[in-house]
């Protein structure tokens, strides 16, 4: 391997990235995903439109009103209006959720014969009607129905959150959100790089040169891996400054798996530069493979033990799941290196890095096709 010319090629490919520009996207793509999803996805939903129609009028329905009025979950009215009307106003889109408490609900409680409170939901949206379904089920439950059996010390409640105990969506949605702009910036950036020569003919130097294959993706990859790699403590900074993270875990950890996944990451990018002939087709197909899995199989907004079982293995297939995992371990669990699975996951990244570079440099040729 001649180092000599491995050097010079990584010094053209430097001062390329800083006549073209593209030295800037490698800072501000993920930085700008970072921060434009941290802010912009919000799994709560807050101050939602609740009607309750008391039709008992008694303590125990006015401890659940109570319940639903002190909550920042919902703005709450209490109207002595018909179901129907009700239903119609929840058609119209005037109302979000109605809590309808039934007649005689407090004596059917005392004799423990199950009253039924009728909740009917907006399900237009259904992420955002689970969400309010999760809040009503939870008030009921904890904040409600359950005050006459703590009075009588019947039932004994000690409730605890581990792992994100204020409930933040930053804590949950931005270590995630990492992993998406680490899994986008490096393939794009990757995948504009040997494209780009096809389509300025400078691939002839490589054709007609004795540089070798290997010598030639050394060379090529090196400088986007070692820019990105700055991107690994910029990243932790704005999660832990900006968002107010904790960070529970090994950095060690949350380092080597970093690098890990920026080597898969620029193993996608290299792949689809050795099969596409054209920048636009390079750069459609990165964000395909990327931004869509990235989002759907990375348990960002949907855990993956959750998922269907065809989806399940769809998301065991991409790299985006492990990294989140020991992502999500390092900001907010804190098992580190004493996890098997996290080292499983590690273990994962960095043969799935390593096997994307080597089938991009079986794929590609030095020869005009």
């Amino acid at each position: 391997m001649k180092i000599n010319i491995i050097k010079a090629y990584i010094k053209k490919e430097f001062l390329d990235l800083f006549r073209s520009k593209m030295i800037f996207m490698v800072y501000l793509m993920p930085l700008m995903i970072v921060l434009l999803f941290g802010y912009g996805i919000k799994m709560e939903v807050t101050h939602s439109r609740t009607i309750i129609l008391d039709n008992d009028n008694s303590k125990t329905s006015l401890e659940i009103i109570n319940a639903f009025e002190h909550s920042k979950y919902y703005d709450t009215k209490v109207l002595n209006i018909s179901d129907n009307k009700a239903l119609k106003m929840i058609k119209k889109g005037k109302t979000d959720i109605i809590i309808d408490i039934p007649a005689c609900f407090e004596k059917k409680l005392f004799k423990n014969q199950k009253p039924e409170i009728g909740v009917f939901i907006d399900g237009a949206f259904p992420i955002r009607a689970t969400t309010m379904q999760g809040y009503v089920i939870n008030t009921l439950l904890n904040k409600a129905s359950t005050n006459m059996l703590i009075s009588q010390n019947m039932i004994k409640i000690n409730q605890r959150t581990l792992f994100n105990q204020s409930m933040k969506d930053s804590w949950a949605i931005v270590p995630g959100i990492i992993g998406l702009a680490l899994l986008i910036a490096p393939a794009i950036l990757a995948a504009l790089l040997i494209v780009k020569e096809k389509e300025v003919g400078t691939i002839f130097n490589f054709y007609s040169s004795s540089i070798k294959k290997s010598e030639f993706l050394i060379a090529k990859l090196t400088p986007p891996f070692l820019l990105h790699s700055v991107n690994v403590f910029i990243l932790l900074l704005v999660a832990l400054y900006i968002f107010d993270l904790p960070f529970r875990g090994s950095f060690w950890l949350y380092f080597i798996a970093t690098e890990s996944y920026i080597l898969v990451s620029l193993g996608i990018g290299l792949l689809v530069s050795v099969v596409t002939s054209t920048q636009v087709t390079a750069l459609v197909i990165t964000i395909l493979v990327t931004v869509i899995p990235g989002f759907l199989y990375s348990g960002i907004l949907m855990p993956i033990s959750s998922m269907d079982k065809e989806s399940y293995i769809e998301a065991h297939l991409l790299p985006v799941m492990y990294y989140n995992h020991i992502i999500y371990d390092t900001f907010l669990i804190g098992s580190g290196f004493s996890s098997s699975t996290n080292l499983l996951y590690l273990g994962i990244l960095f043969i799935y890095g390593v096997s994307l570079i080597l089938l991009g440099s079986l794929l590609l040729k030095k020869r005009l096709k």
